[in-house]
């Protein structure tokens, strides 16, 4: 087969896992998004890679990073027009970046969520604080990822003034509660194909309630309970991905989904359970990749 990664570093160990593990039984090339155009040839979706036309691929394994996730999914949707098989689609990546998008989606599944809140008006700021508990609250950007716009407001002042701070400066947030059982601590599930194939439980450093390992965290193998297996998988599919993380945490009321990560970074993970995730992305490619199989057809 002829595959394709869709990321801006070749460098990356997740880019570099899936190369080296593809390459053991298939072409395989990393094409850098930002350097790719779309555009139509004799009335057809066609694709440039820098000067060349790119018609060859079977399959196309997308790493977008969240700065370029407009540029990055039409460039995926080019390859879906042509017939390339994604191994997640352009409509559930573009869900799992919008927060607020795929808690309306989880919400509607019935899958468990923390109490979140958004509001338009920064004289609303009080009501939204109530609706979602009270402080403490956490306030999040829309569009952040790997922690980043990510605040705990202890008291109702604070966070009064952190949501109109953002809101005064046009940053659109969600407001939720804040889950002090967790204990700074989280769940990441990966998902491939519908089947829970790792989990890790990671730990924030010490001092910050968020567990990314970007940000110091620490990461170890974890078994799930059922409940929380099965709320992995359901997200994944409200998602509409083949292979995501699902990140949640343990609430007295069961696990409440946090996030839900279209391009789960593999090192954590194979750290902390030993486990070949790239390998076993490349043997769902294998398994499932077929011409004209997008199954959303673009739309949302």
């Amino acid at each position: 087969m002829n595959i394709a990664i869709l990321s801006r570093g070749e460098h990356l160990y997740s880019t570099k896992s899936l190369l080296d593990c593809g390459l053991k039984q298939h072409n395989m090339e990393v094409l850098d998004p930002s350097r790719c155009h779309v555009g139509t040839l004799n009335h057809q979706p066609v694709l440039y890679y820098g000067q060349e036309i790119v018609d060859d691929l079977d399959a196309v394994i997308p790493r977008i990073g969240a700065s370029i996730t407009f540029y990055g999914t039409a460039v995926l949707r080019q390859f879906e027009m042509q017939g390339v098989y994604p191994l997640n689609e352009s409509v559930g990546i573009g869900r799992s970046r919008d927060k607020l998008r795929s808690m309306q989606l989880l919400a509607r599944d019935g899958i468990g969520l923390p109490v979140t809140t958004f509001a338009h008006d920064p004289k609303q700021t009080e009501e939204v604080l109530d609706l979602a508990g009270g402080a403490p609250v956490v306030i999040k950007l829309l569009e952040g990822t790997q922690g980043i716009g990510v605040v705990l407001a202890d008291t109702k002042r604070s966070a009064k003034s952190v949501v109109e701070a953002f809101r005064g400066a046009g940053v659109n947030i969600l407001v939720q509660e804040f889950i002090k059982e967790a204990g700074g601590t989280d769940i990441r599930a990966i998902v491939i194909g519908g089947k829970v194939v790792a989990a890790m439980k990671r730990t924030g450093a010490a001092g910050d309630f968020r567990s990314n390992l970007h940000r110091g965290g620490t990461a170890e193998v974890i078994k799930l309970s059922p409940e929380e297996r099965l709320t992995a998988i359901r997200s994944a599919k409200a998602m509409g991905l083949n292979v995501c993380g699902v990140d949640m945490l343990r609430a007295n009321h069961g696990p409440v989904v946090m996030e839900v990560n279209s391009s789960p970074g593999l090192e954590g993970v194979e750290a902390a359970t030993g486990l070949d995730i790239a390998s076993k992305i490349i043997e769902y490619i294998e398994k499932n990749a077929k011409p004209n199989a997008t199954k959303t057809k673009g739309k949302g």
